[in-house]
């Protein structure tokens, strides 16, 4: 049994009814076993990046877990493969992505994981809703209310409630 870790994930969705897929996932992340004090984001609408299609539904989810690392990104894997997600190609539309952004402060370099996510300094549609949950987190390129002023161009609307 692992010490609970504080995770987050990013949950989004282009494609059918993105706002009900999320609201789902969320859902049943925050029933699965070893999932504790679960909480979502504000969701936001964005457009795609290095890609085409709809605009994205985007949330992060923060909650507290005593799964490892791998076995939290199967469960991730499973509940994308059970809202139809597919993967044809890099930065496909898709009904579902569920993205591990933190694990606690572990830093994993593994062939299928990259703890933290390796882009996500880059991405308003990350940060945005990430400093809603913990606006004095600090990730490994600077605190993130930092990192969200760099994305100032990357225009983000919140979704009414």
């Amino acid at each position: 049994m692992h010490d609970d870790e504080t995770v987050y994930v990013g949950l989004g969705a282009n494609l059918g009814d993105a706002r009900a897929c999320i609201e789902q996932a969320a859902d049943q992340l925050a029933t699965w076993p070893g999932i504790c004090r679960f909480v979502l984001s504000p969701l936001y609408r964005s457009a795609p990046v290095d890609s085409t299609g709809p605009d994205y539904v985007n949330a992060v989810a923060q909650f507290t877990t005593n799964l490892p690392a791998n076995d939290l990104l199967r469960v991730l894997q499973d509940i994308e493969l059970a809202h139809g997600r597919l993967r044809p190609y890099r930065n496909a539309p898709r009904t579902l992505d569920l993205d591990l952004l933190l694990y606690g402060t572990q830093d994993i370099r593994e062939p299928d994981l990259t703890v933290p996510h390796p882009r996500m300094h880059e991405r308003a549609f990350v940060l945005r809703p990430l400093a809603d949950l913990a606006p004095g987190l600090r990730l490994p390129q600077g605190p993130i209310t930092v990192l969200l002023a760099a994305c100032s161009d990357q225009v983000l609307s919140r979704m009414p409630e």
